[in-house]
């Protein structure tokens, strides 16, 4: 056992915490979407899940239990300053506390090795948890996203590169398609994520990233947040609403990222989030002081 300093055990546990409380209860602008959709509705099945989903996140408070038995891997996002004070033990540390929110929650055993086909136990393994970085020049803080990545939202996912010349609306097409085909495994509402890039890697992570935002936010290009807003509406309309079995609102939200393209290709990805989407952003300044930002009145 790694002997820590009192400030990385600090750190430790306060992501061991976050984590424990993104297991068990949705952000805020989940919550509230969800509400709102249900409102909304009038479908007898549908206005059933609503109520099951409600009870479910009552009953993970009331006997802190998981919202979903399913707790997903875990990955962390940083935006992380050049001089936070445990930059250069950042990403142990984070690991150390997976290790032992496994443990303090529970978190179920979700680290498979692949070709090994062994679960490790103790939700680590070969790259888990999942890490990706952004760099803050002259900054001492660190904000941190916390994703909780359940197998069904994954099982949809799909990929591919198109050439210029199939134009935006097979852009559309791609993830109408991937919606209509695929996105009832996902357990539907869902936050739909589109990465549109040079190839199928930095789509795919575009996606992922898109999927982060909140609900309800706009990519700051005009013409990118007009696609968000039609395919909001389209997706939507197909109608398959709460756990596939018909509604008047089958997406949350719907997130586009891009970034430049090859001038003879381009790469589209589809990523989805589940109703249970386990989402938490956090941050931490130079005296380690943690911050969350997404559940209303928790302390970590």
């Amino acid at each position: 056992m790694t002997n820590y300093t009192k400030e990385q055990e600090k750190f430790i546990s306060s992501v061991e915490r976050a984590l424990d409380i993104c297991a068990k209860q949705l952000p805020d602008d989940v919550v509230n979407r969800l509400k709102e959709m249900r409102e909304k509705e009038d479908s007898p099945s549908a206005l059933a899940f609503y109520d099951s989903y409600f009870t479910n996140l009552k009953k993970a408070v009331e006997l802190n239990r998981p919202i979903c038995q399913d707790t997903g891997v875990v990955n962390f996002y940083l935006k992380i300053g050049t001089r936070f004070p445990l930059i250069d033990d950042v990403e142990e540390l984070l690991t150390e506390a997976v290790r032992r929110a496994t443990s303090s929650a529970p978190l179920r055993h979700n680290a498979v090795e692949t070709f090994i086909e062994k679960n490790t136990g103790t939700n680590l393994g070969t790259k888990v948890p999942y890490f990706e970085y952004e760099l803050i020049s002259n900054s001492d803080k660190l904000e941190l996203t916390i994703y909780l990545a359940g197998g069904g939202s994954s099982l949809p996912g799909r990929a591919t590169v198109m050439v210029p010349s199939a134009g935006y609306g097979a852009i559309a097409e791609f993830v109408m398609d991937t919606m209509v085909n695929y996105g009832i495994n996902a357990c539907p509402p869902l936050v739909v994520g589109v990465g549109v890039g040079p190839c199928v890697a930095s789509s795919a992570r575009l996606a992922k990233k898109a999927t982060l935002r909140i609900l309800g936010s706009h990519n700051p290009i005009e013409k990118v947040a007009e696609m968000e807003k039609l395919l909001f509406t389209a997706l939507n309309d197909v109608g398959i609403g709460p756990q596939g079995l018909g509604g008047k609102e089958s997406v949350m939200a719907v997130h586009v990222e891009n970034m430049a393209r090859h001038p003879s290709s381009f790469g589209v990805a589809v990523a989805f989030g589940c109703w249970a989407h386990r989402r938490m952003n956090l941050s931490f300044d130079g005296s380690l002081t943690p911050i969350c930002h997404t559940h209303k009145g928790v302390e970590l």
